[in-house]
């Protein structure tokens, strides 16, 4: 019989992309990967660390946050000039983002139909497509 360490999963993450397991690298793993897919800001990722006693900082985590999407672990979702989120779920999908509560939403991949994509410059390929599509809350409307 194999016993499962709590860290397990985190550690073989690490370990497939070629990553290092630092202490630090293994704690922020725990928290992404051992709760199921989950959008984070690199500020909401800190905090919980520092509620589970993990010494980290913020510049750290943004290390790690990058370290992780360039190892192709996590992807990052920018929605605005000051604002990216990180998501587990690295498998072809879209988001929904509420600009009201700040809230992310995936969408998947095959309930979007792109018609036609543009013509690209000359010697590149696609890539991948980000779409984030921005919603608000609709305001009520009253009856005069």
């Amino acid at each position: 019989m194999t016993i499962q360490r709590p860290y397990t999963h985190a550690l073989n993450r690490l370990k497939e992309a070629g990553l290092r397991p630092t202490r630090q690298r293994l704690a922020l793993a725990r928290f992404l990967f051992d709760t199921g897919p989950r959008h984070v800001t690199a500020e909401q990722l800190h905090s919980e660390a520092m509620a589970q006693h993990v010494k980290v900082s913020l510049a750290t985590v943004y290390n790690t946050l990058h370290q992780f999407t360039d190892a192709g672990l996590i992807r990052e979702i920018i929605v605005d000039s000051g604002r990216s989120y990180f998501d587990t779920n690295v498998a072809p999908h879209y988001h929904f983002y509420c600009e009201d509560d700040g809230s992310l939403v995936d969408i998947p991949a095959d309930a979007v139909h792109l018609a036609r994509i543009p013509n690209m410059p000359r010697g590149t390929e696609l890539a991948s497509v980000d779409l984030v599509f921005r919603l608000r809350r609709q305001q009520e409307r009253h009856a005069a």
